[in-house]
């Protein structure tokens, strides 16, 4: 086992430990106080995990309810919202009550952002499933919903009470989440920790598994120190958006559909190191991605991305911020208008 604490104003744990999912209901007793827990999870997940975790919280105690929605990006909406905020009440949720978040990054955004509006605020917790969201997003107490704008531009900080991360679930992850997840893993080598990103140029999609009970505390710890030293994202913990800029891009221009968030991270990592970088700097990273089938560009006319990034939510006034890493292993938070950002690729490479 491997507890990683996160020291913010409402601290919690990051426990990861294989088969963690058998005694949740124990360790979840430990720092709740709930009578029931409502998990929320999506269809795939409900089917592999919701009855093990449903044992485990009734045997220790706890009354559950669950709430169910389809997989995918497209769930994470107003809609989806208005429907959990809807059970909660029909099934007498109080604020002493905890929600549990069982899955990957869509679940722990859209129960989040429930927690922390239901009744102006209640307990939850994160049971991460997915790669993408055992090393990023069930860290740091980020919580939002999409609009048909943009991707999170509804949201609110709410830190989880505690996060349970089992890699066993990841051997049942379908290929595709497995690769989308190996982008956000790349990120962290790439802006605060060069041993890592050297350890993934050297594994590939088939072995990496052997290695994630060294990888996923090594990105957790990383997600830490920077949550823990700018917890509502205005200084430090931009470098944490490394590639999401034109990730975020490349996933609207798609409409949610071609682009899974790691593969479009993965793209707009490879992007900015190609135009600020040293051509071999850009060719580990390529290669690096290529390890687990991420894709490095895409068919988007890249001034048409550009343009996207106007209405990322890491705007400020008219400055647009963005991430690079030169070297590998060191992430710097850059600012400037829209057209300077646009001028970066408008010059050949």
């Amino acid at each position: 086992m491997t507890k990683i604490h996160v020291p913010v104003r409402d601290a919690y744990d990051v426990i990861i430990e294989r088969n963690i999912l058998k005694r949740c209901g124990e360790i979840i007793s430990e720092v709740s106080k709930a009578e029931t827990c409502a998990i929320i999870t999506d269809d795939n997940v409900d089917k592999l995990y919701s009855e093990t975790v449903s044992e485990s919280l009734k045997s220790n105690g706890f009354k559950v309810v669950k709430y169910v929605f389809p997989h995918g990006e497209a769930s994470k909406n107003a809609g989806t919202l208005t429907k959990i905020w809807s059970f909660l009440v029909q099934n007498d949720i109080t604020r002493s009550d905890c929600l549990i978040a069982l899955g990957g990054g869509v679940v722990g955004d859209i129960t989040g952002f429930a927690g922390a509006t239901f009744l102006r605020g209640i307990q939850y917790i994160q049971i991460p499933t997915s790669l993408l969201a055992q090393v990023d997003s069930s860290v740091g107490g980020k919580t939002a919903v999409d609009l048909p704008e943009g991707k999170n531009l509804v949201g609110a900080f709410k830190q989880p009470a505690l996060v349970l991360c089992d890699p066993e679930t990841l051997r049942t992850l379908p290929e595709k989440f497995l690769i989308d997840g190996m982008g956000e893993v790349v990120k962290y080598g790439m802006i605060a920790d060069e041993k890592l990103f050297d350890l993934l140029l050297n594994c590939n999609l088939e072995n990496v598994h052997e290695y994630f009970d060294t990888i996923i505390p090594i990105c957790v710890a990383i997600k830490k120190n920077v949550v823990a030293e700018d917890e509502l994202d205005t200084g430090l913990r931009m470098i944490l958006n490394f590639g999401h800029t034109i990730g975020h891009a490349i996933e609207a221009y798609y409409h949610y559909e071609t682009y899974t968030h790691g593969c479009a991270v993965s793209a707009g990592m490879c992007i900015m190191t190609k135009y600020c970088n040293t051509p071999e700097e850009y060719a580990k990273l390529k290669k690096c991605v290529e390890n687990y089938h991420l894709p490095t560009d895409t068919d988007a006319p890249i001034m048409e991305l550009v343009n996207l990034c106007g209405h990322d939510k890491k705007r400020a006034g008219q400055k647009l911020r963005w991430i690079t890493c030169n070297p590998i292993g060191k992430a710097q938070i850059q600012t400037g208008t829209i057209p300077e950002f646009r001028a970066i690729f408008e010059r050949e490479v």
